[in-house]
């Protein structure tokens, strides 16, 4: 089994600042990608940013030149810095982990992040 486990979630104000992080333990033979997800109340769950095993990098549009995906191959650990943040990227924030060979998916609780004055 792998287990995920986010960090960094909180309360800030708009323009303001977060950096989520999400360790991965557990059976992990081999990563095929890492990645965040966010789900917003009423709202289906989004694809924020992904960090593949050869490091390429994709973000939603919404995110792109305020947020950055980076990883800690050592800690197997994933981070999301967050910039500049708008109260619409308020949401519940999920990590997420594609195993290779078998294509797995594997998810965290989330860790919540409320952008508001």
């Amino acid at each position: 089994q792998v287990q995920l486990v986010e960090s960094g979630g909180g309360l800030v104000q708009p323009g303001g600042s977060l950096r989520l992080a999400c360790a991965a333990s557990g059976s992990i033979s081999s990563i095929n990608a890492m990645g965040w997800y966010r789900q917003a109340p009423g709202k289906q769950r989004d694809m924020v940013a992904l960090i593949t095993i050869l490091g390429s990098t994709n973000y939603a549009d919404s995110v792109k030149g305020r947020f950055t995906i980076s990883r800690d191959d050592a800690k197997n650990t994933v981070y999301l810095q967050m910039n500049s943040l708008k109260p619409e990227d308020t949401a519940v924030y999920y990590c997420n982990l594609v195993a290779y060979p078998t294509g797995m998916n594997y998810w965290g609780k989330g860790t919540l992040v409320t952008v508001s004055s």
